[in-house]
């Protein structure tokens, strides 16, 4: 029996709660399927299709999803896909995704649209496959569901974007292994990139109170934020808004950071003036939202940044995930590719990922760069 999909309406939202619910339990860490009033504004977001299914005989609210989008980079999320488990065996989550990228990349309104995916199972990666999605790598201890996961990352693109790619000279080397994996996967080339030794780490000048200031108020910290930075072209990562601000004694730079202390994870948006400012305090300003709950901590850096990869490579981050075309140049019709770096503070358990096919180059990848950053050589001793 095929259900009827119709856009979110305000007079849903106890309805969507309650689904969420039904499918994530409680420790569901997005204000998508939980707050009232970030779920309302959602649904009136020009930027944001969020799709609903309903039983055509009850009328029951069964499935749910949305693709928020960023108008500037043309580039979208899709986010809260979710079935209640009495309907699953209808293909309801593909049916939804599909109807999602028809109304957004097939009207041109986005050039890609990503999602990151459970690795419980197999099911979720097979569910965003089987609609167009390739694996761009693996986000290891994303986020705090009911224990520590690690997410995929997926993402859809339309006609022709991935063929006006800005070539990169050269990368630090240890991403290599990670473009190799986005080669198998994608059919991408990156033969003519070069890779390099990581560049050196500028030091951080020594001063009297040697501290950060992390400021929590939501409303102060948006409204600096896009003072600061009217345009999303200077961001780290679109589609995060910040809620937390981070600054030395000296008020030498600002670095903003989305924190989700229900899912225990935080995100880096930006820095101002620039990011050179902030990287010699890159360490400090992990350990900061680490204090702050974050047993995961990443960055979205543009591949060509050979100078910003090098410092989140010396400090420990792990480059995961590389999104080919993700956004367009200032002035032109080319489009950059992006590296996700992240690092976590807790162990990572492997053994409760499963990697479908087309993900495992990248779960082979992340594991021989962790692997090359965190353990010691082999010695042979005579």
């Amino acid at each position: 029996m095929t259900a009827t999909i119709d856009p979110a309406s305000p007079a849903d939202i106890a309805e969507l709660r309650q689904l969420y619910y039904a499918v994530y339990g409680p420790h569901y860490p997005s204000a998508l399927g939980t707050d009232p009033d970030a779920m309302l504004r959602l649904i009136a977001d020009p930027d944001t299709l969020w799709l609903v299914a309903r039983c055509p005989d009850t009328g029951a609210l069964t499935a749910s999803a949305a693709i928020h989008g960023e108008p500037g980079g043309r580039v979208g999320r899709l986010e809260g896909l979710a079935v209640h488990p009495g309907h699953r065996a209808g293909g309801l989550a593909s049916a939804l995704t599909d109807e999602l990228c028809r109304r957004t990349l097939g009207t041109g309104r986005l050039d890609s649209v990503y999602a990151t995916v459970r690795t419980v199972s197999a099911g979720p990666q097979r569910v965003v496959a089987r609609n167009g999605f390739r694996p761009l790598g693996l986000l290891a201890n994303a986020v705090d569901l009911s224990a520590r996961e690690s997410l995929a990352l997926y993402a859809r693109h339309s006609a022709g974007v991935l063929d006006r790619r800005i070539p990169v000279a050269e990368v630090p080397a240890p991403l290599a292994p990670l473009l190799r994996a986005a080669e198998r996967s994608l059919g991408i080339d990156y033969g003519r990139t070069r890779t390099t030794a990581p560049r050196p780490v500028p030091a951080r000048p020594a001063a009297p109170a040697d501290r950060l200031e992390m400021i929590e108020a939501p409303g102060f910290v948006r409204r600096r934020f896009r003072d600061r930075f009217p345009g999303a072209e200077r961001w780290f990562y679109p589609l995060h808004l910040p809620n937390t601000l981070l600054v030395p004694d000296d008020d030498g730079f600002e670095v903003y950071a989305y924190l989700n202390r229900a899912g225990r994870y935080s995100s880096l948006v930006a820095a101002y003036p620039e990011p050179e400012a902030a990287a010699a305090w890159l360490e400090p300003i992990t350990r900061a939202l680490t204090r702050a709950g974050a047993g995961y901590v990443e960055a979205l850096l543009p591949l060509a940044r050979h100078d910003l990869l090098s410092t989140f490579l010396a400090q420990g981050f792990i480059p995961g995930a590389l999104y080919p075309a993700m956004r367009p140049e200032t002035d032109g019709d080319g489009r950059h590719d992006y590296v996700v770096m992240s690092r976590t503070a807790e162990q990572i358990d492997f053994r409760g990922v499963v990697a479908d096919g087309p993900l495992q180059p990248y779960l082979d990848a992340y594991l021989s760069t962790w692997a090359s950053t965190y353990l010691p050589p082999f010695e042979v001793a005579s």
